[in-house]
């Protein structure tokens, strides 16, 4: 795997903790403006720019991927960004709710992504692939990291943890409460360990980000076909590879994605229970209190008012994907029993993430529906998809902390200053 260190627009300390942001796609439009308007100087103000028009304007229009461009030199014109000159790698910590995680910052090659070094195991839908392009086009930066997840290796985690023994670049705790700490790797040492270290992994996942890294792709693509004749061999350009960043295996942390369904498809609770039966599903006696699951292929089922636990006693079919929690619940109960054959677009389905309460699941249900609660799909499931080039169900997996933005803006195309409409 080939992972270099990168030039680097960035917060100056003081300001890091108000501009510093959650990703662009965890928000709904209203939400955007609703928090764009608490934290103007916010870099989700830049990240989602179509919050600076009225809500009728069209939010792929180019005029909004101006203003982003625009505001992101604004931000280099008034000193809340500054740029670190020499390449560097960046050691990035995030600590809340008695979990932390320290991933290394780099530039990644594409290459890597297109050939499966670093793998995906998510469709992109090319609407939202087009306005991260757009987005990086037009800004001439990459703002949004991947995040990437590699199996542990204890060399590479003995060199982070030495190099996070200096005194952080950054070290604050931002809005939503998360403790956020950087470090500079720039000793030429230091980032030749980290750059030989890196070498030697033999792939990574995308475990978060899949149309920011295909949006990379696709500028370097565009760049490539207009430009060829000018630019340098494939690999030593800055679009040649893209921001992300690369934690362990061990360190990462998967929520549950549950589902919510608007109703019944028509069967009376008994009648869909003997279903469950017939299907072969154990079903249980009513608990008292919400069942969150931990097992494989067991579930909780929020049904007429009371909590019961299903279990799966039926075949699996022998593939990475068709394991899956998710995929079983899909294939034997969602699309056979209540209709659901495309979760992605059935209006009747809602995926409620990153609960760890099954208990928030209740007034979701409303009159005659039903829930069920899941288990956190593993890691190592989700890597497991990946190596058998296989795509996960909708909303299988829901990583965190959510990377912030704003704090690694890499430009791809020069100065930031030169894109300034």
């Amino acid at each position: 795997m080939r992972a270099e260190p990168f030039v680097c627009y960035r917060p100056q300390p003081e300001k890091a903790q108000d501009f510093a942001s959650l990703p662009y796609d965890v928000f709904t439009r209203e939400e955007a403006r609703e928090a764009v308007a608490k934290r103007p100087h916010s870099f989700l103000a830049i990240d989602r720019p179509e919050t600076a028009f009225d809500p009728s304007h069209d939010m792929h229009a180019s005029d909004v991927y101006e203003k982003a461009a625009n505001l992101l030199a604004d931000r280099v014109a008034d000193g809340t960004l500054v740029r670190d000159g020499d390449p560097c790698y960046y050691l990035y910590r995030l600590s809340g709710n008695g979990h932390e995680q320290t991933g290394i910052v780099a530039a990644f090659s594409i290459d890597d992504y297109e050939s499966g070094t670093i793998r995906r195991h998510e469709f992109t839908r090319p609407v939202d692939e087009k306005d991260r392009a757009d987005h990086i086009a037009t800004t001439g930066c990459q703002t949004g990291p991947v995040l990437l997840a590699y199996r542990d290796d204890p060399t590479l985690s003995t060199i982070v943890t030495a190099a996070t023994t200096a005194t952080p670049l950054y070290d604050f705790t931002d809005a939503e409460g998360l403790r956020e700490t950087v470090w500079r790797v720039n000793r030429p040492a230091a980032v030749d360990a980290l750059r030989t270290m890196l070498a030697l992994v033999p792939r990574a996942y995308i475990a978060d980000g899949h149309h920011r890294a295909a949006a990379a792709a696709r500028v370097r693509k565009s760049l490539r076909e207009a430009h060829g004749d000018t630019m340098g061999a494939p690999g030593t350009e800055p679009c040649d590879y893209l921001l992300a960043v690369l934690f362990p295996e061990s360190q990462l942390m998967t929520l549950p994605y549950d589902r919510v369904v608007a109703d019944t498809a028509g069967f009376a609770p008994d009648e869909l229970l003997a279903r469950l039966v017939e299907r072969g599903f154990a079903v249980g006696e009513p608990v008292e209190g919400p069942v969150r699951p931990t097992e494989a292929l067991h579930y909780g089922l929020f049904l007429n008012g009371a909590w019961r636990e299903l279990a799966w006693q039926g075949d699996v079919p022998q593939t990475a994907v068709g394991k899956l929690d998710v995929s079983v619940l899909q294939d034997q109960v969602l699309g056979p029993i209540l209709g659901i054959t495309d979760p992605g677009r059935d209006a009747r389905i809602r995926f409620v993430g990153g609960q760890a309460d099954a208990g928030a699941l209740e007034p979701l249900v409303g009159e005659g529906g039903l829930a069920f609660a899941l288990r956190a799909t593993p890691v190592a499931d989700m890597m497991a998809v990946a190596d058998e080039e296989g795509i996960m169900p909708p909303k299988s997996t829901w990583f965190e902390p959510k990377l912030r933005s704003g704090l690694f803006i890499r430009p791809i195309l020069g100065s930031v200053a030169k894109h300034q409409a």
